[in-house]
């Protein structure tokens, strides 16, 4: 590696003097979203897209000192040119441009290919070297539209009118999604817990058009919730809070839920396929149409889509070990 480098802060753009995502306090970090792995507290001054800047405050204070740009909008760094790209993955998420001399190199963050009305879809954006996420780099990980999911969420909802419903899904990104989506299948409010609640307001002040929402701690101790569906981050499962909610049917939205055993062994009824990652097609798909020479996969399956690179489309790939984790409760 040479314009970006790994250096026990993370990944380093000597030329710029600039961190992206940094996983330690630095100087000057650039952040591609506001999950918990790529934004981290501490540093001197950040800069990320203005539509992530809400989200961005929320979770490292709204203190911090951020500079908010626009997607494609080129900052002068140091020797290099950088600009932000749509990524697709969430709110504000980005793929990040850095140029010097001829050499182009793009750092993908998570992204996704897959619709979502509740970010901008992913932009190719050609380069020589591409850092690229495999959080689902398996070939078994397929994933069918985020509508399609939504309308099995919405029909498991309306198959059992006399008890409530709880959706477990991560509170930033996925949850919003869902919220999103089910405008298309009824106009019921939807309740939520409260980590849900802070972000989809987050969410709402941004545009992004939604069901309507109900903090579930807003309603009379004696409510049953009854043929309710109610959103909740899977650290609320088994948990004290469960206990407002008699004899729930319950399941939970991920990617991870494509693994034959995953939702019996995470304790859920029910499992929903839906993924703010590329899925393998995705992957290898977004990666020839770079452009790049050079690939470097990072968090997820990193041997396996870098061989499958090197092999089938012979493309330089190669693992690159970061602390990135993917997709998760983050």
């Amino acid at each position: 590696m040479s314009l970006i480098t790994v250096r026990p802060e993370g990944l380093f753009c000597e030329a710029g003097g600039f961190y992206i995502d940094p996983w330690r306090p630095v100087e000057l970090a650039l952040v591609t979203h506001a999950h918990s792995d790529h934004a981290r507290s501490g540093s001197r001054q950040y800069v990320a897209t203005a539509v992530s800047e809400g989200v961005l405050r929320k979770r490292l204070g709204d203190r911090i000192a951020l500079r908010g740009v626009t997607y494609g909008e080129k900052l002068k760094l140091g020797n290099t040119w950088v600009s932000f790209h749509p990524a697709g993955h969430v709110l504000g998420s980005a793929q990040i441009r850095v140029e010097h001399q001829d050499e182009v190199w793009v750092i993908s963050g998570d992204y996704k290919r897959g619709a979502d009305p509740t970010c901008e879809p992913f932009e190719i954006v050609p380069c020589n070297t591409f850092i690229t996420e495999a959080t689902f780099g398996l070939p078994i990980y397929r994933w069918q539209s985020g509508s399609e999911i939504c309308r099995q969420i919405y029909e498991w909802w309306q198959s059992d009118p006399e008890r409530p419903s709880l959706l477990f899904c991560y509170a930033f990104g996925k949850a919003q999604r869902v919220l999103s989506e089910l405008r298309h299948f009824t106009d019921s409010p939807v309740y939520v817990h409260g980590a849900i609640h802070a972000l989809t307001q987050i969410y709402r002040q941004m545009g992004v058009p939604m069901v309507q929402t109900i903090p579930a701690s807003e309603m009379p101790r004696d409510y049953k919730f009854k043929g309710d569906l109610v959103l909740a981050p899977p650290s609320g499962h088994r948990s004290s809070w469960m206990k407002r909610f008699p004899q729930p049917q319950t399941a939970f939205a991920s990617g991870w839920m494509a693994v034959r055993g995953a939702r019996r062994r995470r304790g859920y009824e029910r499992g929903f396929v839906l993924s703010d990652h590329a899925d393998w097609p995705s992957l290898v798909q977004t990666v020839q149409q770079t452009g790049a020479s050079t690939v470097y996969v990072t968090h997820g399956q990193t041997e396996t889509l870098s061989r499958y690179l090197r092999e089938v489309h012979q493309i330089s790939a190669m693992p690159l070990k970061t602390l990135f984790e993917g997709e998760g409760d983050i």
